[in-house]
């Protein structure tokens, strides 16, 4: 619907920086696929990273993909099921990506993604090494063009016919948390939790 459309650029930035899955739409053989994957976002470009060996990655960067990204912020539950939908806030970024080969872009595309996951992360852990980043496939693809939609509220029934039924309607709200973290089983009991996961 019109009205839940969002065109600030900043609606596009809050979406994105609220999330690190995406879904990736591609054309591979003339097949559909839709592939989750991880992204990092940078002011301009979206990176989204796999194995060389993947055919969705390789493939989207021979022609247009499809990029989406959704939060749902709960369910909406009105006094009749038509009326019923969900409060969210989603993206679609639209455009021809571009495989990253030069080694320093790619590592810099890395750390953005690392870094949009897990903040800190990248400092922490070793960086990959040759053998690894030409394992890994890297996408940019340009954040020029999007489309965003926000819906939040009440059920749009509340002043219908309905609201004469006597039943419950309103929001179940829906959040994602972080949980306590677990270490490997086979790590040793006197390597601590670093900093930055404790704050996260």
């Amino acid at each position: 619907m019109r009205r839940k459309a969002r065109t600030a650029r900043a609606d596009l930035d809050q979406v994105l920086a609220a999330g690190f899955v995406c879904h990736l739409g591609v054309v591979v053989d003339g097949t559909p696929m839709v592939v989750p994957t991880l992204y990092g976002a940078t002011a301009d470009t979206l990176y989204l990273h796999g194995s060389v060996a993947g055919r969705s990655l390789l493939g989207a960067a021979a022609g247009t993909v499809c990029v989406t990204v959704t939060h749902v912020d709960g369910v909406v539950l009105a006094r009749s099921v038509f009326e019923h939908s969900a409060n969210y806030r989603s993206a679609m970024i639209y455009g021809v990506p571009r495989l990253v080969v030069d080694d320093e872009e790619k590592l810099a595309g890395l750390r953005v993604l690392t870094e949009q996951v897990v903040p800190g992360q990248w400092d922490y852990a070793r960086r990959p090494n040759r053998k690894e980043l030409a394992a890994t496939a890297l996408l940019a693809l340009s954040l020029e063009e999007a489309s965003v939609k926000v819906r939040t509220g009440p059920p749009d029934d509340g002043d219908s016919p309905d609201a004469e039924l006597g039943l419950w309607a309103g929001v179940l709200p829906l959040s994602t948390v972080w949980g306590t973290p677990v270490p490997d089983p086979v790590l040793p009991p006197d390597v601590p939790l670093p900093d930055h996961l404790r704050r996260g």
